[in-house]
């Protein structure tokens, strides 16, 4: 585990529910939050746990530094989505990103987040882990629900969490859609919900998702998540099981995913 060296801890803040937990749990827990905001749709509720919180996109990258800096910020965490499509739909990008991508080989998701990572060291600001004020959001093996995979389902689970690892590994996406052990979908840039989409309409409605995290996962940036969107997504387009590698997924609004699953008769487990 991180040893937290300030009682002050910057928060590079994404989309969704997690940088708003994280926020509250390290509030809770006696910490100063200063909150980079990358996305307007959590800014309001980060201001109730940040001290400070600044709406910057994410390619200003020079005005986050110099915040970090103004506000003697030395370890941070980041966590939240933010939508790497937005380097291809009119990014903007200030000198530094500009630099720094040109510079850069690929533009996979580790690659990006280990260049801020450099960046931020060279600054004296080291990057704690993501689960450092998180880990009740983590799972242990087993079923969540009340209803379980049958022996069909748990090949297409097996087969499907080999191939999401391997996918995991040329650092593509994080999960796969899965129907009698063929490939319908690989979550690609696209992100999870719409991988699940294009893949569920291929199957028949007995279609399988699983979500794992990759091999040597970095715990400092995209810990795969899963809340009840991703249910609901499934429900739409006809997906049966969503399967997530305990002890390595952020389960977000818990008891309303199991809920959902047992009212709509879909398994969802851990293994």
């Amino acid at each position: 585990m991180d040893t937290i060296l300030s009682k002050k801890i910057g928060l590079i803040a994404g989309e969704g529910e997690l940088p708003v937990k994280l926020a509250r749990a390290a509030n809770n827990s006696g910490f100063e939050v200063i909150a980079i905001s990358l996305a307007a749709s959590n800014r309001r509720l980060l201001k109730d746990y940040c001290s400070k919180v600044y709406p910057y996109g994410p390619g200003e990258i020079q005005k986050i530094l110099d915040t970090l800096a103004k506000e003697n910020v030395t370890q941070l965490t980041f966590i939240g989505k933010v939508h790497k499509g937005l380097l291809f739909r009119n990014p903007r990008l200030d000198s530094m990103a500009i630099k720094l991508l040109r510079n850069m080989k690929k533009l996979n998701d580790d690659a990006i987040m280990l260049v801020m990572v450099d960046v931020l060291n060279e600054r004296n600001i080291s990057v704690l882990d993501q689960t450092i004020f998180l880990k009740e959001l983590l799972v242990e093996k087993g079923a969540l629900g009340k209803y379980e995979p049958d022996e069909h389902q748990k090949l297409d689970i097996e087969y499907g969490f080999n191939i999401a690892k391997e996918i995991g590994r040329l650092d593509i996406g994080q999960s796969v859609v899965v129907q009698d052990k063929m490939i319908l979908a690989i979550e690609a840039i696209e992100g999870t919900d719409r991988a699940i989409e294009r893949g569920c309409r291929l199957g028949n409605g007995k279609v399988v998702v699983v979500k794992v995290s990759k091999p040597n996962q970095d715990q400092r940036f995209d810990i795969p998540t899963v809340g009840l969107n991703t249910l609901q997504t499934m429900k739409k387009f006809g997906g049966k099981v969503l399967a997530i590698e305990a002890g390595e997924t952020f389960v977000v609004q818990k008891e309303e995913m199991i809920n959902f699953a047992d009212k709509h008769e879909m398994v969802f487990i851990a293994v």
